[in-house]
């Protein structure tokens, strides 16, 4: 009977007109009742427009950068008027915010795509231009949002799950990523002819995982019950944690070893330090985070966020003023993760709580302002075609290698062969780190900081870091979403289903896939 309903839904569903099922893309009913004013269903009914609810959010959203506007051109003047630079990027950002909304809807591919194409677009016609003083304002919110970012992956981080599963945690988060940076390091270094220590900072940088675009995507598939029965999206999302934070921590290391004036041996002993480092303070911060303010406070939820908001963005400011960078995102992934598991035995289930929430309002605004920015650093004529395709080589080679390693070092963790093919292709995506961390040498340059080469060379090799960066943004992150939403009902068994049921209801699962993808 279910599979006849679902069919006669499909066929009903192919006789509306091409622009309802175009608009119904486009514009999704509210999960829960809302209000609206009388008169919105008369002149914008659904769902030719969006809900009340879906629009009153897009406007303040797009009030509250111009607000922001509004306010520095009142305080600062001539600086930031309508010709001004500040007028420019708030330009972009609210621009790659509606069109990443837009592309989203069309494409059911990540917004952030759009969001950095937008950004390349402002770059290259011209539309916004960066002083010094601007593109140090890019530097810091850049910064900020990586501390939005590794505050999430740590508050999403179950210690039931790290200690049930550890081994394989650390085996999917570790082992994979090891042998993609040493790829990336040595493809690059032959093919890009860049310096070792350059190609390994790029390796540390591209071989992490965006959470930006497996979260979403497997929270889809866990919803409809795939891969639930064995916790695989929870055991994806630990490693992926992982993977994100040892990323921007070795990262961080060399890139601070490479620009520091200090001596080599000193630079070498500082790497681990900064690790032990970073992991106790931001442990010992996560705490504190769990009895102050008292659980019972009227304001715990604010207060709690501001605990972990201004620790992180301590965390992140002042082991980069004295020179020890690794410890800074190690001590905000343990920060969020202590706090969290405290939090729980409060009575605050891990990643649904008010406090989650407010960070994932905050990548909200975030988010465009990243990969804009990020998008905005490159001008295309500048371009060299060759770096352009050997990176595109390296990039897609390495990503291949990465699935074939990730099936291989996933033995023991209890998965059969399509679930360990599965978690090979979850982790093709890159986005979110390679934005905030792409530019990072670039900036060093720009700022007068040196790594020992002539300064054209130096500018040179971090130019191609960032090309590559935004490179794999632009190949993996759609890659990486069409393949999850694909493959995930045909390789992970459903709980609700049983083998036989699902050989019968193979059209059904295909249309989850593609429900799945709109739903990205």
């Amino acid at each position: 009977m279910d599979n006849e309903t679902n069919k006669i839904n499909k066929r009903q569903k192919h006789k509306k007109p091409w622009w309802e099922i175009l608009c119904l893309r486009c514009h999704q009913a509210d999960p829960t009742p809302s209000w609206q004013p009388r008169w919105w269903g008369k002149f914008c009914p659904y769902p030719y427009f969006s809900t009340y609810r879906q629009t009153a959010q897009q406007i303040s959203i797009i009030l509250f950068f111009l607000l922001i506007w509004a306010f520095l051109y009142v305080e600062i003047g001539e600086a930031v008027s309508l010709r001004g630079e500040l007028f420019s990027m708030t330009m972009l950002v609210i621009t790659a915010y509606l069109v990443g909304w837009v592309w989203l809807k069309l494409t059911t591919l990540p917004a952030l795509i759009g969001m950095l194409l937008t950004g390349i677009l402002f770059q290259n016609l011209q539309l916004v231009h960066m002083t010094d003083e601007y593109r140090k304002l890019n530097q810091d919110l850049r910064k900020i949002s990586l501390v939005i970012i590794l505050t999430r992956a740590g508050l999403g981080l179950q210690a039931s799950v790290l200690k049930k599963h550890y081994v394989a945690v650390l085996q999917l988060g570790l082992l994979p990523w090891i042998a993609e940076c040493v790829a990336i390091a040595m493809t690059t270094h032959y093919l890009l002819k860049l310096p070792w220590i350059w190609a390994f900072l790029l390796g540390s940088m591209i071989a992490s995982v965006s959470p930006a675009v497996v979260v979403p995507c497997l929270f889809r598939l866990r919803d409809v019950g795939y891969g639930v029965s064995k916790g695989i999206p929870t055991l994806v999302l630990a490693a992926t944690a992982i993977d994100d934070s040892i990323s921007v921590a070795i990262f961080a290391i060399i890139l601070n070893a490479m620009f520091s004036s200090g001596s080599t041996t000193f630079n070498i002993i500082k790497g681990p330090l900064s690790i032990i480092a970073g992991i106790v303070f931001g442990s010992l911060w996560g705490a504190l985070s769990s009895v102050v303010p008292e659980k019972a406070d009227t304001y715990v939820v604010p207060l709690r966020f501001l605990m972990l908001f201004l620790g992180g963005l301590f965390s992140l400011f002042i082991s980069g003023y004295i020179e020890w960078s690794g410890a800074g995102p190690l001590a905000i992934v343990s920060s969020g993760f202590v706090a969290a598991y405290f939090w729980e035995t409060q009575g605050w289930p891990i990643n649904k709580h008010p406090v989650s929430n407010i960070f994932r309002i905050l990548w909200i605004f975030f988010e465009p302002i990243l990969f804009a920015f990020t998008g905005a650093q490159i001008t295309v004529n500048t371009l060299d075609l060759q770096v352009i395709k050997m990176g595109a080589i390296c990039l897609v080679s390495c990503l291949f290698l990465r699935v074939i390693v990730t099936f291989f070092v996933s033995y023991g963790c209890g998965l059969n062969n399509k679930e360990k093919l599965f978690i090979g292709l979850t982790w093709m995506a890159k986005a979110t780190v390679q934005a905030a961390l792409g530019p990072a040498a670039l900036d060093l340059v720009h700022n007068g900081k040196t790594a020992g080469s002539p300064l054209a060379d130096e500018e040179y090799y971090a130019k191609t870091l960032l090309a590559v960066s935004v490179l794999s943004v632009v190949i993996s992150a759609p890659l990486g979403a069409i393949l999850i939403a694909i493959t995930g009902p045909r390789l992970l068994n459903k709980d609700d289903d049983t083998p036989s049921k699902r050989n019968e209801d193979k059209e059904i699962d295909i249309e989850v896939a593609g429900d799945t993808l709109t739903q990205l």
